[in-house]
Parts: C-alpha cells; structure tokens; sequence
C-alpha cells in the first residue's frame, strides 16, 4: 500500500559509538572556570557604565 510506513529494526549501540568517539572530563572544567569569568564580566560592565 502507498503511503505506509516500513517497519524498521531496532539499532542499539552502546555510548562511544552512538558519540564517534569518548567524551573526555575537560568540558566540566571549562564550564566551571568561564562561568565565574562571565558573571564577572558582566558584573564589571555594570558598575562601569551605570
């Protein structure tokens, strides 16, 4: 019939190759170290252009 959907199977695979490739720790710490700097930042550009 035209117009019906093909049932497909099921592809499972684990995280590393559902990714491409491995997810290393340095995002945690990029995060956690530009945050603080934008707040900063943004709190510089406040009291300076008050």
């Amino acid at each position: 019939m035209k117009g019906q959907p093909v049932a497909q199977e099921e592809v499972h695979l684990n995280q590393d190759r559902a990714r491409a490739g491995a997810t290393p720790k340095m995002t945690r710490y990029i995060l956690g170290i530009s945050l603080p700097l934008i707040v900063i930042a943004f709190l510089i550009i406040l009291f300076v252009y008050r």
